[in-house]
């Protein structure tokens, strides 16, 4: 599904949460990571070319941060769902924390870790009570990850 805003993506994304609701513990909700964490609304983009020669100083630009969806999804949308968040990080001494931080917050089932240098290779998958870690030497780390959500969906429709 294909989309060019962000807001396009959300309406796009209840849209979908709605027809997918009825299936209720059947259906998994899998998150990409954000892009960005920013964004610049409509209300604040010029309506015209912004001119290069109007400032010698540069261009500054006011960035919002993108609002949180998930808590929309677990609590509105399709609360019955077995959803699966992603956290990109640089930092590896933050990660799990902020992994831990996200589950707390939004009470879904798993977020997918992973630390941007090493991305494809390693992801620490981090529920509630559980920290699972896979890495990978060569191929594709994605078939791995869709292995273990699969196991995890499986446990989560018998509970």
């Amino acid at each position: 599904i294909s989309f060019i805003t962000l807001f396009d993506y959300f309406a796009l994304l209840e849209y979908i949460c709605n027809q997918l609701n009825s299936i209720r513990k059947n259906c998994i909700i899998y998150l990409a990571a954000a892009v960005s964490d920013f964004y610049m609304p409509k209300s604040l983009m010029p309506k015209h070319k912004i001119q290069s020669n109007l400032n010698n100083d540069g261009l500054n630009l006011n960035l919002k941060p993108v609002p949180k969806i998930i808590g929309k999804i677990r609590k509105e949308w399709c609360p019955d769902s077995f959803l699966i968040t992603f956290k990109l990080e640089t930092d590896p001494d933050i990660l799990l924390d902020k992994c831990r931080q996200a589950l707390k917050k939004y009470n879904h089932h798993l977020v997918i870790g992973n630390i941007l240098e090493n991305r494809d290779k390693h992801v620490v998958m981090v529920q509630p009570d559980n920290l699972y870690q896979i890495s990978i030497e060569s191929g594709e780390i994605e078939e791995k990850i869709i292995d273990f959500i699969i196991d995890l969906h499986e446990k989560f429709i018998k509970l």
